[in-house]
């Protein structure tokens, strides 16, 4: 794991694919990014979260050092004063050049984690989308999130009420199989700077 910055109130790494975020249930499932981050700062609050990667996606993650910076960028994105780009590749070839998809989606319960479109029950989901590029049959974008709901780019890529085309490597809404790679990254991420209110970006190229 990539530490592309720190001081004394936030850290800012570059989360490898298949790593999880946050400890899972178990002993097997406790390295994740926040507990290396922990290790590695101990001075560090004992939860520093304040979003989230899928275990499969890789990318940029902000964690708050301090209790103050933790509490204040938590409210940052509560709030949608962060911007997140994310760089996917879809199998396919995408049917126009960019939009925004809004989609009420929930949790299938007898499939977790699975998310399944729900439009009476569902919470409303929204994305804006770019095309990047077009080669061999699939189709490279740009996500902006503007919303943040589970497995969002992941469903609103596949979901034929959404783009269609499934993200390359997702073995969960795709046709990939368990352990290949998922071709989502999080390339950009724009925040203010609890402490400093200073403006803070930061670029992460993905693998593919």
């Amino acid at each position: 794991m990539e530490i592309l910055y720190s001081d004394e109130h936030i850290v800012v790494v570059n989360k490898p694919g298949g790593l999880l975020s946050v400890p899972g249930v178990g002993p097997h499932k406790q390295d994740c990014a926040m507990n290396r981050v922990r290790a590695l700062f101990p001075e560090s609050v004992e939860i520093p979260v304040v979003h989230r990667l899928d275990q499969a996606t890789a990318g940029l993650l902000v964690f708050g050092i301090s209790a103050f910076a933790q509490r204040e960028l938590s409210i940052q994105f509560a709030k949608r004063r962060v911007d997140k780009r994310y760089i996917a590749v879809l199998e396919g070839d995408v049917r126009g050049d960019s939009g925004e998809i809004t989609l009420p989606t929930r949790l299938d319960i007898f499939n977790r984690p699975y998310q399944i479109y729900d439009p009476i029950h569902g919470k409303i989901g929204i994305t804006e989308w770019g095309v990047l590029e077009r080669r061999r049959g699939r189709t490279r974008v740009e996500f902006i999130p503007i919303t943040g709901r589970t497995h969002q780019l992941r469903f609103h890529a596949a979901h034929k009420f959404g783009l269609g085309c499934p993200i390359v490597g997702d073995f969960l809404y795709g046709n990939a199989e368990d352990g290949d790679m998922l071709h989502l990254h999080a390339a950009y991420l724009r925040f203010c700077h609890p402490a400093t209110e200073e403006e803070m970006a930061f670029c992460s190229v993905p693998e593919f």
